[in-house]
């Protein structure tokens, strides 16, 4: 059955080659985290990642990107997005755990996983290492639009121009509009945008918003309704209109083989931010008009707003995701 599985998951995932936000996104999401960690939070991030990462969730955000196409890591590559089924272009954006990760293998289901294994003492140094830079990539990852998006392919399927050059509609919202913003209005330096955004988060117009980004922050409170699911089989219930959750159980093994047999207790909060994100593919996202180049005019001027605030939202998630895990409370302004 397995084998089965994991054919049909290398299918669809040559099918989607593109990485969200690229590396200067996921950078800046780590780098944003990295300024409003506790100090258990802090600690175990410093001392895990080390030397080889400078101590930082900024440095060791590419990881997971780097090694999914390699042996051994081949399995993670579905684990980056979930294919929402719905209809962007009539409006109509949703995202369903049953419907979309129906075989438990996707973004979702991975932030729940490894939410578990980085606070599992009784795993390695390594692995628990590994579960953090899982959680540092995939919390920025559900919240590019079109990772948590089916049509056409999460948008790779769609040709498009970015400052006169051909891309995809996909590649486009990874990297070409994010990298134009901060060579223009940043001097070309992630750590000058992460900084901006940390600013806007502490003092500035996100100040104001910060409260709601953390509707959902609880990582040991269990979710109403909530069961065990088999990691590879179906959910058992459905979790979407729970506001806080959270996750219990023993630690689960790293791979989809070895979870074939793994129970994982569903998390709402993964499902809450795809949703969020998934809202803008029917707001901005496929606005654009035929031969438009997505990296000027009005269609670039909407989208850099809504990439700052899910790159500073899932920064600031990131950094309490982790507090409540090591420090027992989301300890942020």
């Amino acid at each position: 059955m397995f084998s089965v599985i994991s054919s049909l998951s290398l299918l669809a995932i040559a099918a989607r080659p593109a990485a969200a936000w690229g590396n200067l996104g996921h950078e800046a999401v780590g780098y944003v985290a990295q300024e409003f960690l506790a100090p258990s939070a802090l600690a175990f991030v410093q001392s895990s990642l080390g030397s080889t990462y400078n101590e930082s969730l900024g440095v060791a955000a590419t990881w997971a990107d780097s090694v999914k196409y390699t042996k051994g890591y081949t399995w993670s590559a579905p684990l980056h997005f979930v294919d929402a089924e719905d209809s962007p272009l009539s409006g109509s954006c949703s995202v369903s755990e049953s419907r979309d990760c129906g075989d438990g293998d996707c973004i979702l289901t991975a932030i729940a996983n490894y939410t578990t294994r980085v606070a599992q003492t009784s795993l390695s140094k390594t692995q628990r290492q590994e579960a953090l830079k899982w959680l540092d990539h995939y919390l920025g990852d559900i919240g590019q639009p079109l990772h948590v998006e089916a049509y056409e392919v999460g948008g790779n399927d769609i040709d498009a121009t970015c400052n006169g050059k051909s891309t995809n509609l996909h590649s486009a919202w990874d990297t070409g509009i994010l990298t134009k913003n901060i060579d223009d209005n940043y001097s070309s330096s992630v750590t000058t945008y992460a900084a901006a955004l940390t600013a806007k988060i502490k003092s500035g117009a996100y100040k104001s918003l910060a409260d709601g980004w953390l509707a959902c922050a609880s990582t040991t409170a269990p979710a109403s309704k909530a069961k065990a699911r088999r990691f590879l089989g179906p959910l058992s219930t459905e979790t979407e209109t729970d506001s806080l959750v959270g996750l219990v159980g023993a630690a689960t093994p790293a791979t989809p083989k070895a979870r074939a047999s793994a129970a994982i207790t569903p998390l709402a909060c993964p499902l809450v931010w795809a949703k969020e994100s998934n809202a803008y593919c029917c707001s901005v996202v496929f606005t654009y008009t035929t031969d438009q180049d997505l990296c000027t005019g009005t269609y670039y001027t909407k989208a850099v707003p809504v990439i700052d605030l899910q790159i500073a939202k899932q920064g600031y998630r990131l950094a309490a995701w982790l507090n409540v895990i090591f420090d027992g409370d989301t300890s942020l302004p």
